[in-house]
């Protein structure tokens, strides 16, 4: 059986984490994920505080297990959840698009576990330093908001460079990844896309169908002209956006008017016109709709298959 720091830190099963998708991930999948041993987590993206809080207590209805919630920095509605966090004492947080160091202090007091999502070994650094339990270190494989560096070229940077738990993110969907991301010095591992096709899921039919569809070139980053590259799966939206990133007729202004409630558009309507559908580069593994048990039954098998047969490779 696979076990690892971070399970004794969390108090979880297996080191899988569910990654947080806005407008996607809710208390169901959540609940689903952590019941199945995994870590589940509840996206607050741009959402107010009273639907987060709403999640939260859906999910401690639908779980006894520990589960997580991912507060995006860079929302409006950020500073009123990170309050609301610490007075409901979530078991564990996880951020993105920013920095935590504001919100550090009261969520450590109200005893949960900070995990950051990084891009890079200095963020890393900064965010064990300001107490951070682990780390998600997020490569450009992955769907949604990336950075630039790979996976295979961030996760032994960031392991040398701290000495918290170090969770691998981005182009992992199977027990192959799982596998290899334990050999480049993580201790588990975070995955979004897998998940988008979890029985539990309730995001539009079509945003499912789109992910069993696809191929490895199925997807692109945009917005790289903004400073934030959001990578999906390629459609009417993400091809047009990204012809329009080269037309210099059009301000950045104009150019983020157009991305503003496309990924809830896909999650919630299946909109193939005005939809961004948010999806990593492993989309083209991803085969078959499971329940999130079978998801991690299977990732889990895989690896520990894999991990038996490292000895024949020593001589």
């Amino acid at each position: 059986m696979i076990n690892s720091k971070i399970c004794d830190l969390l108090g979880i099963t297996y080191p899988i984490f569910q990654g947080a998708m806005a407008w996607i991930s809710d208390a169901q999948l959540a609940a689903a994920v952590s019941n199945a041993g995994g870590l589940g987590i509840i996206a607050g993206g741009n959402a107010p505080v009273e639907y987060v809080r709403e999640q939260i207590h859906a999910a401690r209805h639908l779980t006894d297990k520990p589960f997580g919630v991912n507060v995006m920095l860079m929302s409006p509605h950020a500073p009123a959840i990170a309050e609301m966090l610490s007075d409901e004492k979530v078991p564990v947080i996880t951020t993105g698009a920013g920095s935590p160091a504001p919100y550090m202090s009261s969520w450590l007091e109200a005893g949960s576990a900070v995990i950051p999502v990084v891009p890079s070994s200095g963020i890393a650094k900064v965010v064990e330093r300001l107490g951070a339990s682990a780390v998600v270190a997020e490569g450009g494989e992955s769907g949604g908001h990336v950075g630039d560096l790979t996976t295979m070229a961030l996760i032994p940077q960031v392991r040398d460079a701290v000495s918290i738990p170090v969770l691998a993110a981005g182009g992992i969907g199977d027990g192959r990844g799982f596998a290899a991301a334990l050999m480049l010095g993580a201790d588990g591992v975070q995955m979004g896309t897998r998940f988008l096709v979890a029985e539990e899921n309730s995001i539009h039919p079509t945003y499912k169908a789109k992910i069993l569809a696809a191929k490895d070139i199925d997807t692109i980053a945009t917005g790289k002209r903004l400073g934030h590259p959001v990578r999906s799966l390629k459609t009417t939206f993400s091809k047009s956006f990204f012809a329009k990133e080269y037309d210099s007729s059009i301000t950045d202004e104009e150019l983020e008017k157009l991305g503003e409630g496309a990924l809830r558009l896909a999650a919630h309507d299946g909109d193939e016109e005005a939809g961004c559908f948010m999806a990593g580069q492993i989309a083209g593994l991803v085969r078959a709709e499971q329940t999130a048990e079978q998801i991690i039954t299977e990732i889990i098998g895989e690896a520990e298959a894999l991990l038996r047969k490292a000895p024949s490779w020593v001589v």
